[in-house]
Protein backbone atom coordinates (compact mmCIF):
# COMPACT_ATOMS: atom_id res chain seq x y z
CA UNK A 1 0.00 0.00 0.00
CA UNK A 2 1.67 3.20 -0.94
CA UNK A 3 0.76 6.31 1.15
CA UNK A 4 -1.27 5.15 3.46
CA UNK A 5 -4.22 7.85 5.02
CA UNK A 6 -3.80 6.44 8.81
CA UNK A 7 -0.37 4.70 9.78
CA UNK A 8 0.95 3.55 13.71
CA UNK A 9 4.32 2.85 14.10
CA UNK A 10 5.76 1.24 17.00
CA UNK A 11 2.92 2.80 18.92
CA UNK A 12 3.27 2.05 22.77
CA UNK A 13 0.21 3.47 25.08
CA UNK A 14 -0.31 3.78 28.56
CA UNK A 15 -3.03 4.08 31.39
CA UNK A 16 -0.92 5.34 34.76
CA UNK A 17 1.26 2.29 35.35
CA UNK A 18 -0.52 0.36 32.79
CA UNK A 19 1.29 -0.29 29.81
CA UNK A 20 -1.60 -1.09 27.53
CA UNK A 21 -0.64 -0.84 23.81
CA UNK A 22 3.29 -3.01 23.26
CA UNK A 23 4.43 -1.62 19.92
CA UNK A 24 1.19 -1.40 17.67
CA UNK A 25 2.29 -0.98 13.72
CA UNK A 26 -0.76 -0.55 11.47
CA UNK A 27 -1.64 1.22 8.10
CA UNK A 28 -5.33 2.18 6.54
CA UNK A 29 -5.40 3.35 2.87
CA UNK A 30 -7.71 6.04 2.08
CA UNK A 31 -10.89 3.91 1.05
CA UNK A 32 -10.48 0.91 2.84
CA UNK A 33 -12.30 -0.76 5.69
CA UNK A 34 -9.79 -1.90 8.02
CA UNK A 35 -10.85 -3.96 11.53
CA UNK A 36 -9.01 -4.46 14.44
CA UNK A 37 -10.53 -7.14 15.98
CA UNK A 38 -9.49 -9.17 19.68
CA UNK A 39 -10.68 -10.44 22.97
CA UNK A 40 -11.80 -8.31 25.46
CA UNK A 41 -8.79 -6.08 27.19
CA UNK A 42 -6.83 -6.74 24.04
CA UNK A 43 -6.15 -2.67 23.53
CA UNK A 44 -8.62 -2.34 20.52
CA UNK A 45 -9.72 0.78 22.26
CA UNK A 46 -6.94 1.89 23.51
CA UNK A 47 -5.56 1.89 20.25
CA UNK A 48 -8.64 3.77 18.27
CA UNK A 49 -8.14 6.42 22.03
CA UNK A 50 -4.54 6.43 20.81
CA UNK A 51 -5.50 7.66 17.41
CA UNK A 52 -8.08 10.16 17.86
CA UNK A 53 -5.94 11.56 21.12
CA UNK A 54 -7.81 11.10 23.82
CA UNK A 55 -4.88 9.36 25.14
CA UNK A 56 -1.45 9.83 23.64
CA UNK A 57 1.00 7.39 23.51
CA UNK A 58 4.36 7.75 25.00
CA UNK A 59 6.45 6.02 22.36
CA UNK A 60 6.17 5.93 18.51
CA UNK A 61 4.39 7.83 16.43
CA UNK A 62 0.84 8.01 14.65
CA UNK A 63 0.70 9.67 11.27
CA UNK A 64 -2.55 11.06 9.41
CA UNK A 65 -2.93 12.43 6.30
CA UNK A 66 0.64 12.33 5.67
CA UNK A 67 1.50 14.66 8.91
CA UNK A 68 2.34 13.27 12.61
CA UNK A 69 -0.15 14.15 15.18
CA UNK A 70 1.28 11.87 17.72
CA UNK A 71 0.95 14.80 20.42
CA UNK A 72 -1.33 16.94 18.86
CA UNK A 73 -4.73 17.56 21.26
CA UNK A 74 -8.03 15.66 20.29
CA UNK A 75 -9.83 18.62 18.81
CA UNK A 76 -7.05 19.19 16.60
CA UNK A 77 -7.04 15.75 15.44
CA UNK A 78 -11.07 16.13 14.96
CA UNK A 79 -10.80 19.10 12.97
CA UNK A 80 -8.27 17.30 10.33
CA UNK A 81 -10.76 14.84 10.03
CA UNK A 82 -10.71 11.90 12.33
CA UNK A 83 -13.92 11.07 13.94
CA UNK A 84 -14.62 8.71 16.79
CA UNK A 85 -17.88 6.78 17.41
CA UNK A 86 -17.10 5.19 20.83
CA UNK A 87 -18.75 2.07 22.43
CA UNK A 88 -20.69 4.00 24.45
CA UNK A 89 -22.16 5.54 21.63
CA UNK A 90 -22.54 9.02 23.29
CA UNK A 91 -26.21 10.27 21.39
CA UNK A 92 -26.68 14.30 23.36
CA UNK A 93 -30.03 12.38 25.41
CA UNK A 94 -31.58 15.96 25.97
CA UNK A 95 -31.07 16.74 21.96
CA UNK A 96 -33.31 15.97 19.00
CA UNK A 97 -31.75 13.31 16.42
CA UNK A 98 -32.19 16.56 14.44
CA UNK A 99 -30.47 19.03 17.18
CA UNK A 100 -27.86 15.79 17.12
CA UNK A 101 -27.32 15.83 13.81
CA UNK A 102 -26.95 19.90 13.66
CA UNK A 103 -24.15 19.76 16.44
CA UNK A 104 -22.27 17.14 13.99
CA UNK A 105 -22.60 19.58 11.42
CA UNK A 106 -21.47 23.13 12.97
CA UNK A 107 -18.25 22.59 12.58
CA UNK A 108 -17.97 20.81 8.80
CA UNK A 109 -18.22 24.23 7.17
CA UNK A 110 -20.20 22.33 4.56
CA UNK A 111 -17.17 19.55 4.43
CA UNK A 112 -19.47 16.76 5.59
CA UNK A 113 -19.54 13.65 3.60
CA UNK A 114 -23.46 14.12 3.86
CA UNK A 115 -25.92 17.12 4.22
CA UNK A 116 -28.51 16.36 7.07
CA UNK A 117 -30.80 15.62 4.30
CA UNK A 118 -28.55 13.28 2.66
CA UNK A 119 -27.94 11.12 5.95
CA UNK A 120 -31.45 10.81 6.24
CA UNK A 121 -31.84 9.28 2.82
CA UNK A 122 -29.10 6.61 4.43
CA UNK A 123 -30.94 6.31 7.77
CA UNK A 124 -34.44 6.70 6.97
CA UNK A 125 -35.00 5.30 10.58
CA UNK A 126 -33.97 8.54 11.92
CA UNK A 127 -35.82 10.80 9.53
CA UNK A 128 -38.67 9.34 11.57
CA UNK A 129 -37.37 10.02 14.18
CA UNK A 130 -35.80 13.72 13.74
CA UNK A 131 -38.18 15.20 16.43
CA UNK A 132 -37.37 12.16 19.35
CA UNK A 133 -34.40 12.53 21.53
CA UNK A 134 -31.82 11.01 21.99
CA UNK A 135 -32.84 9.44 25.25
CA UNK A 136 -36.29 7.84 23.40
CA UNK A 137 -34.15 6.47 20.58
CA UNK A 138 -33.31 2.52 20.98
CA UNK A 139 -29.83 1.35 21.63
CA UNK A 140 -30.06 0.38 17.47
CA UNK A 141 -30.98 4.05 16.13
CA UNK A 142 -28.94 5.88 19.06
CA UNK A 143 -25.81 3.73 17.50
CA UNK A 144 -27.38 5.19 13.63
CA UNK A 145 -27.37 8.45 14.94
CA UNK A 146 -23.98 8.54 16.16
CA UNK A 147 -22.66 7.10 12.80
CA UNK A 148 -24.70 10.32 11.25
CA UNK A 149 -23.75 12.76 13.63
CA UNK A 150 -19.89 11.85 12.15
CA UNK A 151 -20.40 11.67 8.50
CA UNK A 152 -22.56 14.89 8.51
CA UNK A 153 -18.64 16.66 10.04
CA UNK A 154 -15.76 16.75 8.45
CA UNK A 155 -14.74 12.88 8.14
CA UNK A 156 -11.85 11.56 6.15
CA UNK A 157 -11.51 8.70 8.66
CA UNK A 158 -14.38 6.95 10.57
CA UNK A 159 -12.98 4.91 13.87
CA UNK A 160 -16.02 2.75 15.07
CA UNK A 161 -15.67 1.35 18.21
CA UNK A 162 -17.94 -1.71 18.93
CA UNK A 163 -20.67 -0.50 16.85
CA UNK A 164 -22.80 -4.16 17.06
CA UNK A 165 -22.37 -4.16 20.56
CA UNK A 166 -25.57 -5.38 22.57
CA UNK A 167 -28.11 -4.75 19.95
CA UNK A 168 -30.57 -7.50 18.42
CA UNK A 169 -29.53 -9.35 15.74
CA UNK A 170 -31.43 -8.02 13.12
CA UNK A 171 -30.30 -4.33 14.20
CA UNK A 172 -27.01 -5.88 13.58
CA UNK A 173 -27.95 -6.55 10.47
CA UNK A 174 -29.08 -3.02 9.91
CA UNK A 175 -25.83 -1.51 11.17
CA UNK A 176 -23.69 -3.57 9.03
CA UNK A 177 -25.62 -2.77 5.60
CA UNK A 178 -25.07 0.58 6.73
CA UNK A 179 -21.40 0.45 7.47
CA UNK A 180 -21.35 -1.41 3.61
CA UNK A 181 -23.12 1.60 1.99
CA UNK A 182 -21.18 4.36 3.86
CA UNK A 183 -18.26 1.78 2.31
CA UNK A 184 -19.43 1.99 -0.75
CA UNK A 185 -18.99 6.05 -0.85
CA UNK A 186 -15.52 5.71 -0.41
CA UNK A 187 -15.24 6.22 3.45
CA UNK A 188 -12.17 5.33 5.05
CA UNK A 189 -12.97 3.30 8.63
CA UNK A 190 -11.52 1.71 10.95
CA UNK A 191 -13.66 -0.64 12.88
CA UNK A 192 -13.05 -2.31 16.33
CA UNK A 193 -14.98 -5.69 16.77
CA UNK A 194 -15.43 -8.40 19.20
CA UNK A 195 -17.67 -10.07 16.78
CA UNK A 196 -15.22 -11.47 14.31
CA UNK A 197 -17.98 -12.91 12.05
CA UNK A 198 -19.06 -9.01 11.38
CA UNK A 199 -15.88 -7.65 10.68
CA UNK A 200 -15.10 -10.44 8.59
CA UNK A 201 -18.05 -9.98 6.36
CA UNK A 202 -17.24 -6.32 6.24
CA UNK A 203 -13.83 -5.21 6.60
CA UNK A 204 -11.06 -5.40 3.02
CA UNK A 205 -8.62 -6.47 6.01
CA UNK A 206 -7.87 -7.26 9.34
CA UNK A 207 -5.73 -6.95 11.80
CA UNK A 208 -5.84 -9.03 15.26
CA UNK A 209 -4.59 -7.92 18.35
CA UNK A 210 -3.87 -9.93 22.13
CA UNK A 211 -1.70 -8.29 24.71
CA UNK A 212 -1.05 -4.87 23.37
CA UNK A 213 0.41 -6.40 20.50
CA UNK A 214 -0.30 -7.00 16.54
CA UNK A 215 -0.37 -10.78 16.11
CA UNK A 216 -2.07 -10.84 12.80
CA UNK A 217 -2.26 -8.95 9.77
CA UNK A 218 -4.19 -10.05 6.12
CA UNK A 219 -7.62 -10.17 4.18
CA UNK A 220 -10.58 -11.94 4.95
CA UNK A 221 -9.35 -15.13 2.94
CA UNK A 222 -6.27 -15.63 5.17
CA UNK A 223 -8.22 -14.79 8.15
CA UNK A 224 -10.53 -17.81 7.44
CA UNK A 225 -7.96 -19.94 6.28
CA UNK A 226 -5.61 -19.09 9.82
CA UNK A 227 -7.61 -20.92 12.34
CA UNK A 228 -4.83 -21.20 14.85
CA UNK A 229 -4.73 -17.43 14.89
CA UNK A 230 -8.81 -17.49 15.23
CA UNK A 231 -8.88 -20.43 18.08
CA UNK A 232 -6.10 -18.89 19.89
CA UNK A 233 -6.22 -15.24 19.94
CA UNK A 234 -10.39 -14.63 19.15
CA UNK A 235 -11.90 -17.91 20.67
CA UNK A 236 -13.58 -18.93 17.12
CA UNK A 237 -12.65 -22.12 15.42
CA UNK A 238 -14.01 -21.74 11.91
CA UNK A 239 -14.53 -19.31 10.14
CA UNK A 240 -18.06 -17.47 11.47
CA UNK A 241 -18.78 -19.55 14.19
Amino acid sequence: MSDPLLSLDDVHSAYGESHILRGVSMDVGEGEVVSLVGRNGAGKTTTLRSIVGVLEPFEGTVTFDGEDVTTLPEHERVARGIQYVPEDRQAFPDLTVEENLRMGALKADGDGIYTIDEVYDVFPRLRERREQSGSHLSGGEQQMLVIARALVGRTKLLLLDEPTEGLAPQIVEDVLEVIDRIKNEGVTILLVEQNVRAAMATADRHYVIDKGGIVFEGDTDALEADEEVRERHLGVGAAGD
